[in-house]
């Protein structure tokens, strides 16, 4: 990924010009973000693959069990064309990033809170 930084700080060519403390800033800020974003949706699709997919073998776990119709190992195919028991870890995935997400904004939330309390109580 590339960060902009070369191209952004200088005033003009060469070396006369003066760097902008606030641009420096604003590109730290949004290069924290990245970063943070990045690690929320690594350490996200990490818990939900495990959780959902588990470990490779010679049976399914109930995760991937075949809901309805067919038997396991011959799982009815959908409309779409794809068996039944491949659609079940997805929605399991779907459904575990959707309540990281709604946890981690709840948290974020009630940290932001009380840092303005904490504040304002300066």
């Amino acid at each position: 990924m590339e960060s902009g930084f070369g191209s952004d700080f200088g005033s003009g060519g060469g070396g006369g010009g003066k760097l902008d403390p606030v641009l420096i800033m604003e590109q730290v800020k949004v290069q924290i973000a990245v970063a943070n974003a990045q690690e929320l949706l690594q350490r996200m699709t990490d818990k939900c693959f495990r959780k959902c997919i588990g470990k490779p073998g010679g049976a399914l776990d109930n995760s991937e069990q075949v809901r309805a119709g067919g038997r396991a190992g011959h799982p009815r195919p959908l409309r779409s064309g794809l068996p039944l028991r491949l659609c079940v870890p997805q929605k399991c995935i779907a459904m575990c990033m959707d309540r990281y997400m709604d946890s981690w904004n709840t948290v974020s939330r009630a940290y932001n809170s009380r840092l303005q309390r904490e504040r304002a109580n300066m």
